[in-house]
């Protein structure tokens, strides 16, 4: 599987960008799919998770409110809305495939392939 996140980019704080993450390869519409993002000089983290269905979510407390996850298995796509961004989103961000189906398992172990990851830069 081939994963290519997209969509990132310079925007002011306030602003919303959404994400995009294609699967080729093969289809991810049986795995959970999450994004995660590292800062500069620090290390990477989840960010949200989503199960196969689309049904299921689990975000990080930063994300919470904000940022919305979501999937078109017919697209083999998954999206990242991001909205009322801040500085401190700045960061690269990358989406992920799941070895399992469950929206719930967001540790970084728990996903199997990545994306190249794609920039945000927020300004203030």
């Amino acid at each position: 599987v081939q994963l290519q996140a997209s969509g990132g980019g310079l925007v002011q704080a306030g602003g919303s960008l959404r994400l995009s993450c294609a699967a080729s390869g093969r289809s991810v519409s049986g795995a959970a799919m999450g994004w995660f993002r590292q800062a500069p000089g620090k290390e990477r983290e989840f960010v949200a998770v989503l199960n196969w269905s689309g049904g299921d979510t689990y975000y990080a407390d930063s994300a919470k409110g904000r940022f919305t996850i979501s999937r078109d298995n017919a697209k083999n796509t998954v999206y990242l809305q991001m909205n009322s961004l801040k500085p401190e989103d700045t960061a690269v961000y990358y989406c992920a495939a799941s070895r399992y189906s469950g929206g719930y398992r967001h540790t970084e172990t728990d996903f199997i392939f990545w994306g190249q990851g794609t920039k945000v830069t927020v300004s203030s």
